[in-house]
């Protein structure tokens, strides 16, 4: 099939686009940076420079690319995490899942695209009550924190527009990223022990490794119905656990552990209810209707064998671990 990859530079994209040219399929992959160009070609696909908040150019790429399928991966954190002021680090991303889905949306059905598969998350978004581990039926957080509100509200508005669109649209919440390109900046904080296990570390986190994100996607371009799949991986894990393991396998130091008031004052609310409260996500609908299973199955073999491209621990680098 002929399938055009917005925001195809990113993470997700790299490891994308060989998978669905091994596949057969004819990939134009739209990337923001005239410099990325190049890198996109030598993967397979076919370039395209496009501003994803620009209606007129994003019309005329896809229209001239006349894809079949449509798959967005729009988003724009590069740069130091700010979790303090989340909204205004998420502020462009959160216009691509807004502004840029509709207009992305609209350039889908001019040209006749059959599927649009879009990235969302699921994680910090659920809702904090209740069991450990949340389905897709599950409620986004009716009580975000004061500065992920804006944050939500692009999360949510995916998940209504996208699956109702006059086509087949799918929303793939991802949960936590980890391998190569997306661990660095994790690793490199747990070695500088700034990384610590706030109050009991009882928030329930879930993992997907990029290969297995990316595998998801293939399937979601090729089969599968309109609606909400939780991508992650089959063992959901409280920080407490996962925490010390990933310091142990990157042979770092224990986290330092601190009470929930000193985490507050030093990292904020959000970082908190992240480590202390969040609720983990359930991948079952995506194993049964979208044929899909990772091949990391658990973050344990991950973290051990698949930080890197050789099979070990990940090194330098400055990308993060969450893709939302």
């Amino acid at each position: 099939m002929r399938v055009f990859v917005a925001g195809a530079a990113g993470a997700i994209g790299r490891r994308l686009i060989p998978r669905l040219v091994a596949r057969g399929h004819q990939v134009t992959a739209s990337t923001r940076s005239p410099a990325k160009t190049g890198e996109l070609r030598e993967l397979g696909a076919e370039p395209v420079v496009a501003d994803g908040l620009a209606a007129a150019a994003v019309g005329e790429a896809v229209a001239r690319a006349r894809p079949e399928v449509v798959v967005h991966q729009m988003t724009a954190l590069a740069g130091k995490p700010n979790l303090r002021d989340f909204d205004t680090w998420f502020a462009t991303t959160n216009r691509l899942r807004t502004t840029g889905t509709e207009h992305l949306l609209d350039a889908a059905r001019a040209a006749g695209a059959e599927r649009f598969v879009a990235q969302s998350y699921t994680g910090w978004s659920n809702i904090r009550e209740g069991g450990p581990v949340k389905t897709e039926d599950d409620p986004f957080d009716p009580r975000p924190a004061r500065n992920q509100t804006e944050s939500l509200a692009g999360l949510r508005f995916l998940d209504r527009v996208v699956p109702a669109a006059p086509l087949t649209g799918i929303v793939l919440r991802y949960g936590n990223f980890y391998g190569p390109g997306a661990s660095e900046s994790l690793v490199e904080l747990i070695r500088k022990r700034r990384m610590p296990i706030i109050g009991d570390g009882a928030g329930i986190w879930s993992w997907i490794h990029l290969d297995d994100a990316a595998a998801a996607t293939v399937a979601a371009v090729e089969h599968g119905g309109s609606g909400v799949y939780n991508i992650v991986d089959d063992d959901p894990a409280p920080v407490s656990e996962w925490l010390p393991y990933l310091a142990k396998v990157v042979d770092a130091r224990p986290p330092l552990r601190v009470p929930v008031w000193l985490g507050r004052l030093a990292a904020g609310e959000v970082t908190v209810r992240w480590m202390t409260q969040a609720r983990g996500a359930a991948n079952d609908k995506a194993k049964r209707e979208l044929g899909w299973h990772p091949d990391w199955s658990t973050w344990r073999d991950g973290f051990r064998y698949g930080l890197s491209d050789t099979g070990g621990p990940a090194r330098d680098g400055s990308s993060s671990a969450a893709p939302a």
